[in-house]
């Protein structure tokens, strides 16, 4: 049931990144994204698991036993546009949160 829930954000966020919906996409991969990074922490056994997407994202980037490339991703799809709803990196975060969620999920 997990699986299927990411796989449906990951197409609604594909669905509006074709539709010119740049910001629902990246909603969409930071939910796809924070449901398998709770999943992972809840494997773990780690206290507080709980919480939304941002928190997972947030608690993901600021955990120095996840390696430092997936860090790095949890930070881009953190960070927020600018006034010009661009982003600072070349970076394509649904990209970022295919490769957090496969990371959560092997490990």
């Amino acid at each position: 049931m997990l699986h299927e829930r990411i796989e449906a954000e990951l197409k609604r966020a594909e669905a509006a990144r074709a539709a010119g919906n740049e910001g629902q996409a990246r909603v969409c991969a930071r939910r796809a994204a924070g449901l398998a990074i709770r999943a992972y922490y809840q494997k773990q056994g780690a206290a507080g698991w709980g919480g939304d997407a941002w928190t997972q994202l947030n608690r993901l980037k600021d955990d120095a036993a996840a390696p430092a490339e997936m860090r790095a991703k949890a930070v881009r799809l953190t960070t927020q546009v600018d006034h010009n709803h661009t982003l600072p990196f070349p970076e394509d975060v649904l990209e970022d949160a295919r490769d957090l969620i496969t990371f959560a999920s092997a490990s």
